[in-house]
């Protein structure tokens, strides 16, 4: 048994996130499913969300903080640049991809695309509509910045890819996605290097 514990689900994107981190530093963990809301996640999380992380007796909450105590906690190759406009870079992207990405990808197509028929639900197309001129800026500015470099932050790989991966995984199974990611070449070579990486099996949704 590890002494570092992971908790959440696998259908939670920053859960995968959070994964996706402790494979690439090599980290040994185990992993606690929890329940949103559950008396368990709110033992680790005031606000019954997810992911928390264990290490010891030290725990945390908040993806972003998870991954940046997991990157200079452990050994391993580092995710984040070691210079501070490389760091404010990544910091840049992460907030976006929070902000903005995960708003159109996840919350108004993914969700209502993929998940609302499991629960007998029909999408809200208006909701999806609405995300749509904003995500064909969103995939713009990011096939952009991926032309100038293999990874979004530069030739390394970074936290910044790590959070997008789980979103775009999600993103481009629906008929938007498909759209908006056609003829963006950038993306989708970045994605091949990603899903070649070993990290990768962490993203699967069980």
């Amino acid at each position: 048994m590890s002494d570092v514990k992971l908790y959440g689900f696998q259908r939670s994107n920053y859960f995968r996130t959070a994964r996706l981190t402790l494979e690439e530093k090599g980290v040994a963990y185990d992993i606690e499913t929890v329940a949103l809301g559950s008396d368990e996640v709110r033992a680790v999380h005031p606000f019954g969300k997810v992911p928390s992380l264990a290490h010891g007796d030290f725990v945390i909450y908040e993806t972003s903080a998870i991954c940046r105590y997991v990157d200079e906690a452990f050994d391993g190759p580092p995710l984040q640049p070691g210079d501070i406009k490389g760091r404010a870079l990544v910091e840049q992207w992460i907030s976006s991809l929070n902000r903005n990405y995960d708003t159109d990808m996840i919350r108004h197509v993914v969700r209502e695309r993929l998940y609302a028929p499991l629960r007998g639900l029909e999408p809200d197309e208006a909701k999806i509509a609405d995300a749509l001129p904003r995500l064909e800026r969103e995939m713009e500015v990011l096939d952009s910045q991926l032309g100038q470099s293999a990874y979004i932050c530069g030739g390394d790989v970074t936290l910044a890819d790590l959070f997008l991966v789980p979103m775009m995984s999600g993103f481009q199974q629906t008929p938007e996605g498909q759209n908006a990611l056609e003829g963006r070449d950038n993306i989708a070579e970045w994605w091949e290097r990603m899903a070649a990486r070993p990290s990768f099996a962490a993203n699967t949704v069980e």
